[in-house]
């Protein structure tokens, strides 16, 4: 590229957690400009819509960071929707990227495409060696096969393409629906409720003994930036904190930065659920990528963000 040229980056699904991220990271780049459409002005699942307009905006780079997405139960309901779609958007992307040889891509997956049982932590090689968690078997299958593709495009085209898969995300914009949320975002709402209304204690399901990984998504788009520039290898990379924090750990650091002062009951009747999910960062570690917001920070960030009123 020329001097003082910045590169154009589309990104897909720019108002959702990752994406916005995403564009927060290029905001904060003079190297880099973005161009993003919401659902009304391109349907992604409109193949010629998609591919009238990567052929008129011929962006340079295109991250993938939408796709369909929900709870376990939303998932166990409509595994027709969460497979038919996600495939839907990722193939109608990737073809039309092909059509119009756009250079650079960028595939997100997610942790969930490991098998269920996975040996800990979780190296990018232990794909496909075991059955998938059932309850989002459909979504983590459209996944693997839009990474598979990426692979393809790679070997049959010589496309300089590439995948990352993030561990568990928050941040700015989170999902805090105690029915739908993921465990991070559903115990800042429940402790800032229990707080507002002075409850004595608070309840929560199972031991609290699990370990999981937590990463902001801030991170994970300066990580997207870095592998963009960085990365061309066909290795779905890992992308995660380092760090695990049990959900009892999790849960007393959420407390504290809320402000919430009662008892943190555990129902022990209740499942853990997976006792440890933790994702071997080995690799892209080495290309000298290292995340930057601890845990502690992060969620105090999206507390005093993203609290609302509206939540009652």
């Amino acid at each position: 590229m020329e001097d003082g040229y910045r590169v154009k980056i589309y990104v897909a699904g720019h108002r959702g957690l990752v994406g916005s991220a995403i564009v927060r990271a290029i905001e904060r780049s003079d190297q880099h400009t973005w161009i993003g459409r919401v659902r009304t002005e391109l349907d992604l699942l409109d193949r010629k819509a998609v591919f009238d307009f990567i052929e008129s905006e011929k962006p340079d780079w295109v991250v993938i960071a939408a796709a369909k997405v929900g709870g376990i139960r939303a998932n166990s309901e409509f595994p027709v929707q969460f497979l038919s779609e996600n495939l839907q958007i990722e193939t109608n992307l990737l073809d039309a990227c092909h059509a119009s040889n756009i250079r650079r891509v960028l595939f997100l997956g997610s942790s969930c495409i490991y098998p269920k049982m996975c040996p800990q932590p979780i190296n990018e090689d232990y794909l496909l060696t075991g059955p998938l968690e059932p309850t989002n078997e459909a979504y983590a299958l459209a996944k693997i096969a839009g990474l598979k593709l990426v692979q393809a495009y790679r070997a049959q085209y010589e496309h300089d393409w590439i995948s990352a898969m993030p561990t568990n995300l928050y941040g700015p914009g989170d999902n805090f629906d105690l029915k739908n949320s993921h465990v991070l975002p559903a115990l800042v709402r429940k402790f800032h409720e229990a707080k507002k209304q002075g409850a004595p204690e608070v309840t929560l399901w199972g031991s609290g003994s699990a370990l999981r990984e937590f990463l902001h998504a801030d991170d994970l788009a300066t990580a997207c930036l870095h592998l963009l520039e960085n990365y061309s290898g066909d290795v779905a990379l890992n992308v995660g904190s380092g760090r695990e924090v049990s959900i009892k750990e999790l849960a007393t650091l959420i407390a504290e930065i809320v402000g919430y002062s009662g008892r943190i009951v555990w129902d022990v009747s209740m499942p853990d659920g997976t006792p440890r999910k933790f994702l071997d960062t080995t690799r892209i570690s080495e290309t000298g990528w290292a995340p930057e917001i601890s845990l502690e920070k992060g969620i105090r960030a999206v507390y005093e963000g993203s609290v609302s009123e509206a939540w009652y």
